[in-house]
């Protein structure tokens, strides 16, 4: 597979590297590819000769709104003398692009989405707006945002442009309107949804048993880590399997146990006709509801957790109680938390299963949620696209500082406005951390690469960063997940969705209705309803507007070259 970074050359001539304010690139002895770190004197500001890197003198400011929640509190507890409003993300905009973020105002969960709506609603929105697909079409329906094409055109750099074309034409598709580009997406990666099966290996040996091969081996080990006191405390208190309300989440849902049975819910996929069909009410989805509902029964999942989000049902997994999740390749962080309570706790990735035990198809749902548009009458609307620029840049770039940036190794990426990112960078990681095991050869480790390597180094030695290690580890290590996410694509199991277009007419009235019945009535099943309401679900799901989005989905898909009628 060609690797991410090799294109770095390229690139810096594209750049003509970059100039000091107070220096020039041939000064004897001056090293271009070492800027300064922000915050020093305006003669250090680095200035960049590409359009869309260029400063504004005097700065611009550029307004946004922002969501606050516990983990970036958090993060901020661990960063002393930055804040959401004024950290390094903000003083680099300023200092490099001249440009100075702005929070209009900022808000938690229920009240930020409640004072957006708002804000959406009376059409008085910030300079920059961060919308899913079909908040994105309303707005460009009421005029209220500008035409970005040739903006995009003209000032995204060569690596802008590189990244954000990587999950292929769906992401502009969706945010193109009328033939024109509304917003610039902030193209989430595909791949990185792929699930796994997150085991407790120390319970398996501990019971005598193997790693599944097929879902019938996923139910027993389920049930014996329910009834057979894996834990040896003498109480039958643990569950086969962690589960959240939300039944999707990344980590704790059920995507890849329902994938297990050929069942995938929130894709649209392609049927034995050629046609595009909604997974959420195929026949396969009903057989993983019985399986599911049989593990309820049973005491196998938390008679809790339809009240539980991510964070309370994860307190399980530290408390040492859950032996087992579906989950991305990042689950390594949530099941290290077991490691607190007992050091000794051992946890492993394994690929999802099918009923045969043939590989399974992997869901791999369309990532790309948000989009950001810019107010109509902003008079810089190519700010926008240089924040993306600058961000790539100083992540991935030539003159990139990815631990000081991106994660330090705390996850300081989330204190931008903005965060694009390589869809493959994580598998790329991967395989060059896989070249380095195999040839000894460092150089081949590019900076987020070289910083996995230094954790995992550390947790092999025993060193100061032992915890966060081990996570790493599971992840990018000889058999971790990503591992097995090789074997996934070199298999051909993944699984893309069908349908990346832009929200059709009748889901942008009736989607959210539509959605939020589906995981009522799976979550009723699941606790005990009578599997009939499945089917009755099926038939109110096209009723109630199913039907027509389906004829519209297939109407798309034959536009961009699907099957004919």
């Amino acid at each position: 597979m060609k690797v991410f970074f090799s294109y770095t050359t390229k690139l810096a001539a594209a750049f003509c590297l970059v100039v000091l304010v107070s220096t020039a690139c041939e000064q004897a002895g001056g090293d271009p590819l070492s800027p300064p770190k922000p915050g020093g004197t305006p003669e250090q500001v680095l200035l960049y000769r590409e359009p869309g890197l260029s400063r504004y003198d005097p700065p611009v400011t550029l307004s946004f709104v922002r969501e606050n929640s516990d983990s970036l509190e958090k993060l901020l507890s661990e960063l002393p003398g930055e804040t959401l409003a004024d950290n390094r993300w903000t003083r680099l905009y300023e200092e490099v692009l001249g440009i100075r973020i702005q929070y209009e105002w900022i808000a938690r969960g229920n009240l930020f989405h409640r004072k957006f709506g708002v804000s959406l609603a009376s059409g008085e929105i910030p300079d920059v707006v961060r919308v899913n697909a079909s908040q994105l079409r309303m707005l460009s329906s009421e005029g209220l945002i500008q035409d970005l094409t040739e903006v995009y055109e003209a000032y995204a750099t060569p690596l802008t442009k590189q990244v954000l074309s990587e999950e292929g034409s769906g992401p502009f598709d969706t945010a193109t309107i009328g033939g024109r580009l509304m917003a610039i997406p902030e193209t989430g990666s595909s791949i990185e949804g792929a699930m796994f099966i997150w085991i407790r290996t120390d319970w398996l040996e501990q019971l005598g048993l193997q790693p599944p091969k097929t879902m019938d081996d996923v139910l027993t080990i389920s049930k014996a880590f329910t009834e057979k006191d894996p834990d040896r405390d003498g109480l039958q208190n643990t569950y086969g399997l962690a589960l959240t309300k939300y039944l999707w989440d990344p980590v704790m849902g059920l995507s890849g146990f329902m994938a297990g049975y050929d069942a995938y819910p929130n894709l649209w996929i392609q049927d034995e006709r050629g046609q595009l069909v909604y997974g959420g009410i195929q026949p396969e989805v009903k057989a993983a509801l019985a399986a599911l509902q049989d593990m309820y029964r049973t005491g196998q999942l938390d008679k809790e957790f339809a009240i539980k989000d991510g964070e309370k049902a994860g307190r399980l997994i530290a408390e040492e109680k859950v032996g087992m999740l579906y989950g991305e390749q990042w689950g390594s962080f949530l099941v290290q938390t077991s490691r607190k309570q007992n050091p000794d706790a051992k946890w492993k990735a394994f690929p999802i299963v099918s009923l045969s035990g043939e590989p399974p198809k992997v869901p791999l749902p369309f990532a790309t949620q948000q989009f950001l548009a810019v107010r109509q009458g902003y008079p810089h609307p190519e700010a926008l696209v240089k924040l993306f620029n600058l961000h790539l840049e100083k992540n991935w770039g030539v003159t990139g500082e990815y631990e000081t940036y991106y994660n330090s190794p705390l996850a300081v990426w989330k204190l931008s406005p903005v965060n694009p990112f390589p869809v493959m960078k994580n598998l790329d990681a991967y395989l060059q951390l896989e070249e380095f095991r195999r040839t000894g050869d460092a150089s081949v480790l590019k900076d987020e690469a070289k910083t996995i390597q230094k954790r995992i180094a550390a947790y092999e030695a025993g060193g100061s960063e032992e915890a966060t290690g081990w996570g790493w580890n599971l992840t990018y290590g000889p058999s971790g997940a990503m591992s097995i996410l090789k074997q996934y694509k070199a298999n051909n199991q993944l699984l893309h969705e069908a349908f990346t277009g832009v929200p059709t007419e009748t889901m942008i009235e009736k989607q959210t209705i539509l959605y939020n019945m589906r995981n009522d009535v799976f979550l009723d099943i699941i606790q005990g309803r009578p599997l009939s309401e499945f089917d009755q679900f099926v038939d109110q799901w096209k009723e109630l507007g199913g039907e027509r989005i389906t004829q519209e989905v297939n109407a798309w898909y034959r536009e961009k070259g699907g099957v004919k009628p």
